[in-house]
């Protein structure tokens, strides 16, 4: 098995500006395809933990869209083999004034119909 195939990095590399924009943006659809559709596909954010596609599609659909703006920080991709890959990063987002630090970690997998997040993780620091 390879592991940060050039090929496979930069595939994972052009998705995930995607996702960033469609999260400032509070773009619930491109969010929600961006994750694989399956009670299976799991999210664990800062207030909530979510169990498959309907609730994850539900959250996104019933966020607000005041103040999603963030700074990444820090972005590292590592892929193994063609088919599997993580994306974690590091950001900061300014809310109520005060500069909060976070971090998130996707794991992707290569379906037939393309890349999707199977299990996502977003953490603040104290």
């Amino acid at each position: 098995m390879k592991i940060n195939d050039p090929e496979i990095v930069a595939e994972l590399l052009a998705l995930y500006p995607k996702y960033e924009a469609a999260l400032v943006t509070n773009d619930a659809e491109t969010l929600t395809r961006m994750f694989w559709a399956s009670p299976y596909a799991m999210r664990f954010g800062i207030t909530e933990n979510l169990y498959g596609i309907e609730e994850i599609d539900a959250f996104r659909k019933g966020r607000s869209p005041a103040n999603l703006a963030r700074k990444v920080r820090r972005l590292d991709i590592v892929t193994f083999g063609r088919d599997f890959g993580s994306i974690t990063l590091e950001f900061e987002r300014s809310i109520n004034g005060k500069l909060i630090s976070g971090r998130q970690s996707q794991v992707w997998v290569r379906f037939p119909d393309g890349w999707r997040i199977v299990s996502a993780h977003v953490s603040v620091l104290p």
